[in-house]
């Protein structure tokens, strides 16, 4: 079953603030000072995460002055209903615990190129949410954004943020005046196992997708790995029980069918994402003086 809603700790902050607080333990996994940012493999959060390894914010950089890739900390967690960071790392007494060489788990079930701006989107075949197969070239003459999502993720900044900005990104496209008919979103999950077509379509009513415009989808496995390995995603379970361990990414293909845009991160605007959409519906199948956007170039995956 899905995580359940987190109860607010004693030590939790006031109903105003709806900051709920939790004292978790875990192995830094990376540390990026510069953009305000730390990896740690954490332990299991009783009622709210399973153990998984995730990148959190936070907002004081100073706190991570003298950590290292290993060291074992113990921190505070804060979650809004939309945000949520790390306060008080402090390391543990202790030898720093090995790193593996290597993403564990991380499967290789293809051979598949990178993609860039610009490159031609392949073929893909996945599952809607009324178990219809949908092809990617189905698209073709629209843009498309896609990200990968799973229903069970429950920290703001991750699947609910990618959610909740392509939900403010369907709203201001459906909003405009004189805007483009031809976009799609989809959404793709990255725990197929789980997230049967009926999961999804429940997953959408909580984000007012309109199934017209907004796909959730699943698939075989190996597709799914298959497409994000060509974007940069990873994600793995170190151990088949263990919870999926995951980045980011989030991609805009035109209606020609090269990728157009994509970022690793998962704190764009929607305004942006809606703008690229628009600059990229116009890219039309039989305009091949079309160039694509390279404002946003891939970047290397964490």
């Amino acid at each position: 079953n899905p995580p359940s809603s987190p109860t607010p700790p004693a030590a939790a902050g006031s109903a105003k603030t709806n900051v709920q607080i939790y004292q978790v333990k875990g192995v830094v996994q990376g540390v990026f000072a510069d953009e305000k940012k730390i990896k740690i493999q954490h332990e299991e959060i009783p009622n709210y995460m399973e153990a998984m390894t995730m990148m959190f914010d936070v907002k004081d950089p100073s706190i991570l002055t003298g950590l290292a890739a290993g060291d074992k900390v113990t921190f505070r967690m804060l979650v809004t209903d939309d945000d949520g960071w790390l306060e008080a790392i402090q390391k543990l007494d202790g030898p720093r615990t090995p790193l593996p060489a290597a993403t564990p788990g991380l499967r290789r079930v293809r051979e598949v190129e990178p993609l860039a701006v610009g490159d031609r989107m392949p073929d893909y075949v996945f599952t809607n949410t009324l178990g219809q197969p949908v092809h990617l070239t189905n698209y073709l003459g629209e843009a498309v954004a896609l990200t990968f999502i799973f229903t069970r993720c429950p920290f703001p900044t991750f699947c609910p943020r990618l959610s909740a900005s392509f939900a403010a990104t369907q709203k201001k496209l459906l909003g405009m005046t004189n805007g483009p008919a031809n976009w799609r979103l989809l959404s793709i999950t990255i725990d197929p196992e789980y997230d049967t077509p009926e999961r999804l379509a429940a997953y959408a009513k909580r984000y007012d997708a309109d199934p017209k415009r907004w796909e959730f989808l699943t698939g075989d496995l190996t597709d799914i790995t298959a497409i994000g390995e060509q974007f940069g995603l990873q994600f793995w379970r170190p151990n088949p029980a263990d919870p999926i361990n995951h980045n980011v990414r989030t991609v805009v293909i035109n209606a020609a069918g090269r990728v157009h845009w994509m970022t690793v991160e998962n704190e764009w605007a929607p305004n942006s994402l809606a703008e690229q959409i628009v600059e990229a519906a116009r890219i039309g199948v039989n305009d091949p003086a079309a160039r694509p956007s390279t404002n946003a170039p891939a970047s290397a995956a964490r």
